[in-house]
This record gives structure tokens, sequence and C-alpha cells, in this order.
């Protein structure tokens, strides 16, 4: 599980308002940590959410446009994980790393 792959996961069960049920996300822990871990730090991706900076950044990926939702962040069992899906991109991931930082105020 490298940075910037992105991995069908299954996010259910969830709660209240939280992205839920199995969709792309985007690993956003680094790599050796991803390794070391049971968990691996994620951002979900959506097709319905309209892209609206820093929350939701547009990104290319399985072959159309979607949303990083960046205020959905958050640490996933690795057991989730269902299949690798691809990566995104420098540009892509350069988005979301600004949309993040926005978000988080770092």
């Amino acid at each position: 599980m490298t940075r910037g792959d992105v991995y069908w996961i299954n996010l259910d069960p969830t709660q209240g308002s939280e992205i839920r049920k199995r969709r792309p996300c985007v690993v956003m822990g680094a790599t050796p940590i991803n390794k070391a871990r049971r968990t691996v730090v994620v951002v979900p991706l959506s097709t319905s959410a309209r892209p609206r900076p820093p929350l939701t950044v547009p990104v290319n990926c399985l072959n159309r446009a979607c949303v990083a939702v960046c205020d959905q962040i958050r640490a996933v069992d690795k057991k989730r994980f269902l299949e690798r899906a691809g990566s995104l991109g420098q540009k892509d991931m350069e988005a979301l790393e600004t949309g993040l930082r926005q978000t988080l105020l770092l």
C-alpha cells in the first residue's frame, strides 16, 4: 500500500454523516508506516459530490472525474481493503495534499 494508491474499501458500518459504503479511497499515509501498521490513513472518493475546494477536491480516478472528500480523512483497518483500483497522478496528489492542508490548517 503505497501513498497515492487507490483501493476499493468497505467503509460500512458508519455512523451519522460519515461517508459510507464500498468506495474507492486514496492512500495518504506514508508508505513505511502503511507497511508497519494495521491501519492506513485514506481519503474517500465520490462521484456524486461537487468540487468545492478545499473540502472536496477534483481528481481523475478510474477513468472518470470524481472528488476527494478531504474532510472525511480517516484511518481504516487493512481488513476493509478489497482490491487495488489504480493510483492518482502527481497533479491530483498535489491538489489533494493542498486540500488536506487547508482543511486541517497545516
